[in-house]
């Protein structure tokens, strides 16, 4: 798969790269941008560390100003389940990530689950696709403030121990206690 460049755009903007240690660099990577921004916004009102969040429509990142890039903390791909193409997109990205982020730096987080336009066989294509990568699985309720504030503060959970600020946590750790699916029920049908 060739890896074009993406389209990046900055949430909270930051002229210098050189972030001090208090603050974490997060993409935010989703092919609709319907949840994207709602949720980017909600993270950098964080007040105990700031996020410094990046919206991207897929992966790679551009490659101009890569050798200054900070450390990214954590890769969230959002995928939404009444979309084909999100899930594609997903997919295509990731197979544009290196894979030492896969050990507790990259997670999925999933909308409109609940939908009844969202296909069965979707959601099982991102249970085995988050299974298969030993990755996080979350399930977030875009279409209410509410729903948006409960994803905000799961992610920031898993941004934390990914970033390092959970003292005997690692990012490891946290990716085997939160992935969705063991990988002996990768092959088991959902709950339609």
């Amino acid at each position: 798969t060739v890896c074009a460049p993406s389209i990046w755009q900055e949430a909270e903007v930051h002229q210098d790269y050189d972030l001090p240690p208090h603050q974490q660099f997060l993409p935010l990577v989703e092919s609709e941008e319907q949840f994207q921004q709602r949720l980017a916004d909600r993270l950098v009102e964080e007040t105990t560390f700031t996020v410094n969040v990046r919206l991207a429509k897929s992966l790679p990142l551009p490659v101009e100003n890569e050798e200054s890039r900070p450390r990214i903390d954590l890769v969230v791909f959002i995928i939404n389940l009444t979309s084909e193409l999100s899930l594609q997109s997903a997919e295509a990205s990731v197979k544009c990530l290196d894979h030492r982020y896969f050990l507790g730096k990259v997670s999925f987080m999933v909308t409109n689950a609940r939908n009844v336009a969202a296909p069965g066989e979707r959601l099982d294509a991102v249970r085995k696709l988050a299974a298969s990568l030993h990755c996080a699985l979350l399930f977030a309720e875009d279409q209410t403030p509410d729903g948006v504030t409960n994803a905000t503060e799961r992610l920031l959970t898993i941004l934390k121990v990914a970033a390092g600020l959970v003292p005997m946590t690692t990012a490891l750790y946290l990716s085997n206690l939160t992935r969705g699916t063991a990988l002996r029920d990768i092959d088991q049908p959902s709950f339609d």
